[in-house]
């Protein structure tokens, strides 16, 4: 009997065993999906985007349920596998900030509908006779913003402010009167060099989202200095921020002036405080007296201010551009421009109104286009990004990106920072992969009228990784740069980048080149190189005219490009700066570098360049140069 029931009993435990081994492989995927939510089994879902017709009430599901606004596909919450599709022949403003996929499926930014590729611009428009008012002979500016000021939510005076200091910082606050009228005064024998070494904190609010708030003071300092605008913050730790500062017009200086410093609210909260960041911005040894008055919700008379630097101006759609200049005084020649940031200005020679003479005038802004830093595993698809005064695609440590069929137009010219001997300094890429880069890819895109570098990949640091970058099938037309590339220290690392089959015409025949410090017009612009460095392939590319070099070299590199079955031509220009030596013909290029050893120099005979038909005619000598027998340039749609 014991036999038995110990038999009966292994029976029952073995049964019970299976059973549950069964129901574990039945719970297990749950399980996992649990632990990784954003993985999709099904397919994803499509969101829609019209500019004219949606509302961000929708919920973007269907065409006729589309959103409207970049800002709603900003604040989105994407699941990879999803697609965002734009309605084709629309306009958006502003900067997308996409949305990563993961390794499952990426998120994807495309189009739908018929007609012109959607466009994202990163420009404003100042297209009204209103828009603009003279201000001097052959001088004409954009309208000053201005608030419109409701009551007061907060009365400022006799209430307390504080003072917080750290680093190098030596400043001293107490509140004073004079004549009845109460202020604070700050003594800073040093400001300390970053933002937060002098902090003012003042009272707490409780802003509103969407809200426009504006701090109205006085202000006088013994010394001048630009104030830097008034932010909202939490009032404990992490210190989030709650509004986005304006800047402030005009400058602090030793007679007592009245100030508004707006903002504008992004995040409801109750436990906010008014914050004011002076480190670094205080002359040493300066007095500076602030009296606050009040916080006052308002309306601007502009609802989209020129708050960023402005890179380049744009006539009837690049048929004029504008000339950036310094300072008010070197506006001499018509278009001639300046950006004013204090008044968030811009001041234009012209000899007549300019609405009275272009129908389109586009003023591009210090921004990305698109801003994908840290962004992975994002295809973007069919789409126009134009007149961004930074990059068209730009960010850091990005990876698995796709950017296929976009067309980029009139990138590049913001002021990105004065040298010490004040020499300002312009830049803009159509598409930069920067730092710490990899398995991202480029094809089929038209490229056109850029300040420097069409395609590049480039960074600095140690960290700075790149590898597995493909540009291929791309047409660039008045580029500064085709394609540069740079990378370093030495710790730096790049691996397997290429270049293959595209068409580049006209390098340094762009917008900027006349109007560059350093024109530098070349289809391939090979800048310091330190990094660790192998695999860099450029093959079966058409490269035609340039103004100063084919392809250029400097300093650092110990492995060099591969670059061969290649088509070269240009009846002006050198055909390389081989590292400060001038090689003027293609043969002596190819003796002294050893490279392009069975590419060609000779005319490419395209269908018609002066239409822009760049395709090949079948008598072109690029025909039979891939040993494969394959074409070389870009595989061109017919026009």
């Amino acid at each position: 009997m014991r036999d038995a029931t110990r038999s009966s009993t292994m029976v029952r435990l073995v049964r019970s065993t299976v059973v549950w081994l069964f129901i574990w492989t039945l719970l297990l995927p749950q399980c996992r999906s649990a632990q990784t939510p954003n993985r999709q089994a099904g397919p994803g879902r499509n969101f829609f985007v019209d500019a004219d017709a949606g509302s961000d009430a929708a919920d973007g599901l269907a065409p006729e349920r589309a959103w409207q606004s970049l800002a709603r596909v900003n604040s989105a919450d994407f699941r990879p596998g999803d697609t965002v599709r734009f309605k084709r022949g629309g306009v958006w403003r502003g900067s997308l900030i996409p949305t990563s996929g993961d390794e499952t499926a990426p998120v994807t930014y495309a189009a739908f509908g018929q007609g012109a590729k959607p466009r994202l611009l990163g420009s404003r428009e100042r297209n009204r006779d209103a828009d603009w008012v003279a201000v001097g002979e052959r001088i004409w500016a954009t309208v000053p913003q201005e608030y419109r000021l409701d009551q007061p939510i907060l009365d400022l005076r006799d209430r307390p402010w504080t003072r917080y200091q750290e680093a190098t910082a030596d400043t001293e606050l107490s509140p004073v009167r004079d004549r009845g009228e109460p202020f604070f005064r700050l003594v800073a024998a040093n400001s300390g060099t970053a933002p937060n070494h002098v902090q003012l904190w003042g009272p707490a609010l409780s802003p509103r989202q969407g809200a426009c708030l504006v701090l109205t003071f006085r202000a006088r300092s013994t010394k001048p200095f630009r104030f830097p605008g008034v932010r909202i913050l939490q009032a404990r730790s992490p210190w989030a921020s709650y509004a986005r500062p304006r800047a402030v017009t005009g400058v602090v200086d030793t007679e007592w002036r009245s100030f508004q410093a707006a903002c504008d609210v992004e995040r409801s909260a109750d436990d906010a405080r008014l914050h004011i960041s002076l480190g670094g911005l205080l002359p040493a040894d300066t007095v500076f007296d602030f009296q606050p008055l009040g916080v006052h919700p308002a309306t601007p008379t502009i609802a989209d201010p020129l708050d960023v630097d402005v890179g380049n101006l744009i006539f009837d759609g690049g048929a004029v551009c504008g000339w950036k200049k310094w300072s008010r005084d070197d506006l001499r020649e018509p278009y001639d421009y300046w950006y004013d940031p204090a008044t968030q200005r811009v001041f234009l020679c012209c000899d007549v109104a300019p609405t009275s003479r272009h129908t389109s005038i586009e003023l591009a802004l210090a921004r990305h286009v698109v801003n994908q830093t840290g962004k992975h595993h994002i295809v973007y698809d069919s789409l126009a990004v134009m007149y961004g005064a930074v990059h068209g695609f730009g960010g850091g440590e990005t990876h698995h990106l796709t950017i296929r069929d976009c067309d980029l137009a009139y990138i590049g010219g913001a002021h990105q920072f004065t040298t010490p001997e004040g020499k300002p300094v312009r830049y803009g890429n159509a598409i930069e992969f920067w730092g710490a880069a990899h398995d991202n890819l480029v094809e089929g895109c038209h490229i056109w009228e850029v300040y420097d570098a069409a395609l590049t990949n480039q960074g600095r640091g140690p960290d700075s990784r790149q590898i597995n970058i493909t540009y291929r099938n791309n047409l660039v037309r008045n580029a500064e740069y085709s394609f540069e590339y740079w990378n370093h220290p030495d710790t730096a690392v790049t691996q397997n980048i290429r270049f293959i089959n595209n068409t580049c015409i006209g390098a340094g025949r762009g917008w900027a080149h006349a109007q560059r410090p350093d024109p530098n017009g070349s289809h391939l612009m090979f800048y310091s190189n330190t990094a660790a460095t192998s695999g860099i392939e450029i093959k079966y590319n058409v490269f035609y005219d340039y103004t100063d070099w084919g392809t250029r070299y400097t300093s650092g590199w110990r492995e060099l490009p591969e670059l061969d079955f290649n088509l070269w031509y240009s009846e002006s220009g050198v055909m390389a700066y081989w590292f400060r030596e001038r090689i003027a013909t293609f043969d002596e290029y190819r003796r002294t570098t050893g490279l392009d050893a069975h590419s060609r120099f000779a005319d490419p005979q395209f269908n018609d360049a002066a239409r822009g038909d760049y395709r090949l005619r079948p008598d072109s000598p690029a025909r039979g140069l891939r040993p494969d027998g394959g074409s070389i340039g870009a595989d061109l749609p017919e026009r």
